[in-house]
């Protein structure tokens, strides 16, 4: 016996039934009335009562892990401002607040780098570290120079796996920028 979850079929059923004496309907007319034979208002509301009764199978799912966005925790929306904007040259892409006076949480990105910023005291610790491969390093370094900051001037090193630039920021959070360099054997 056929219950609701064949109305597919039985919609399919009646088109043709339907079009052997020569009454033309559409496939969704046909839908809508199976769909009141069952008693349902429209065919999308006996679609729904299907989706839910038939059982779920888990389809496998493709892994895809997205690059990380560090957060790191700040004491002054200024001096963030001024170090994260003003000298490293990063955009506020959006802020959130829960009120007029809570603390701030927002986000920033400069090329494609996205971190996100917290005043709040149980969002991350203070002193953490990011390493932030990049492209033009040394065109990066002499842009932070040139620009005379009062309080870092980092310097360009050298390590075993490219050049580095390491930035701490007022809140002891550190960014080390590198261009990897590729050894040849």
């Amino acid at each position: 016996m056929r219950d609701f979850r064949d109305a597919k079929l039985m919609a399919k059923s009646l088109r043709e039934a339907l079009a052997e004496r020569k009454v033309d309907v559409t496939h969704s007319e046909t839908l809508e009335l199976v769909a009141a034979q069952f008693g349902y208002d429209n065919w999308n509301i006996l679609a729904a009562k299907i989706d839910a009764a038939e059982p779920r199978q888990r389809k496998a799912e493709a892994v895809s892990i997205q690059p990380a966005i560090p957060i790191f925790r700040i004491f002054s929306v200024d001096k963030a401002m001024e170090f994260y904007r003003g000298f490293l040259g990063f955009n506020v892409d959006w802020e959130h607040r829960f009120g007029e006076n809570s603390p701030l949480y927002c986000q920033i990105s400069r090329s494609g780098m996205l971190m996100h910023l917290s005043e709040h005291a149980g969002d991350a610790s203070p002193g953490a570290r990011v390493f932030v491969p990049m492209q033009g390093i040394r065109a990066f370094h002499a842009d932070l120079i040139g620009q005379n900051y009062p309080y870092m001037r980092p310097g360009l090193e050298q390590a075993d796996w490219g050049l580095e630039v390491t930035v701490i920021d007022p809140f002891s959070n550190r960014i080390t920028f590198c261009e990897r360099e590729i050894k040849g054997s």
